[in-house]
């Protein structure tokens, strides 16, 4: 009888400590699912939030504050002489927002910034089925100096459709081959890139180059030299904290500065800064034609 009562307490031991350690691993496996759920949403929370920022980043979305680009005074050292309106080069419409700021070069050395507003201007005249469109907001001359051809709240025909759409074009001359800008055009690129930005609430990574857009050799020398590019960046992003400090820019005329040239890393004092040779109409541009 003992021996029976003595089986049954270990049968019954054993089936205790069996329920016991099931139930011990069910509120395991309960907890480890919790915690994995929790993980997993936090996970997935966390991922999203990056995707969004970078997303927002990426597209340019990230608020501003909105601007009447119709209300935009130009300084005094931008020359204003707009286009004529015509289906080639100025065709009127009408842009909202500015979202980059694009650099090009003109592919012709030695033109002045006059003969290619004329280029610019000209290719109203044009007739036939291969007439060519081409354009740009900004031109700046091989001594500094700045033309504008189009107003800030229309699009210029300067890169691709998709980004004439919300860009600001700025086409620059320069004396060689290799695209090289004078200090003069140098000096006067920072200034006016830096206001752009200034007055759009862009930074200088919203300035890019032709060749961002759509890999073409424009502007030809900071294709070459990224170091320079990147340079040139580090010069607007150090003058627009100056007019973030500031305030709205003084009206003097742009061209030479002898205190601004030397702040500015521009090599170019080697390159002639005189065209030759040249007629009114600069043709052969590396401009653009809406695609």
């Amino acid at each position: 009888m003992n021996r029976d009562n003595e089986r049954y307490e270990d049968l019954e031991m054993r089936r205790r400590s069996r329920i016991r350690r099931q139930k011990r691993m069910k509120r395991q496996r309960r907890r480890a699912r919790i915690l994995f759920g929790l993980f997993s949403a936090f996970l997935a929370l966390l991922t999203g939030a990056v995707l969004g920022a970078l997303s927002l980043y990426m597209e340019g979305r990230i608020e501003r504050r909105a601007i009447d680009l119709s209300a935009l005074v130009a300084p005094d050292w931008i020359t204003q002489d707009f286009f004529e309106v015509n289906p080639y080069s100025r065709p009127g419409t009408k842009m909202n927002r500015v979202n980059e700021i694009i650099i090009h070069y003109v592919a012709n050395p030695g033109t002045t910034a006059k003969q290619n507003w004329n280029y610019f201007n000209n290719l109203k005249d044009q007739k036939g089925d291969k007439a060519t469109s081409a354009s740009s907001h900004f031109i700046i001359g091989l001594d500094g100096e700045i033309l504008q051809g189009i107003p800030l709240d229309e699009i210029a025909y300067s890169t691709s459709k998709e980004k004439n759409l919300d860009s600001v074009s700025i086409e620059n001359c320069h004396p060689g081959e290799d695209g090289k800008f004078t200090d003069d055009t140098y000096v006067s690129l920072v200034k006016l890139t830096s206001w752009l930005c200034w007055e759009l609430d862009l930074t200088e990574k919203d300035v890019i180059r032709h060749y961002d857009a759509t890999g073409k050799d424009c502007p030809r020398y900071y294709v070459a030299h990224e170091d320079e590019w990147n340079a040139f960046l580090k010069d607007v992003k150090a003058a627009l904290k100056e007019l973030n400090k500031n305030g709205r820019p003084d009206s003097q005329k742009t061209g030479t500065d002898n205190s601004e040239s030397e702040n500015l890393k521009s090599d170019n004092s080697d390159n002639s800064k005189k065209s030759t040779g040249q007629n009114e109409n600069a043709g052969n541009l590396e401009t653009m034609k809406a695609e």
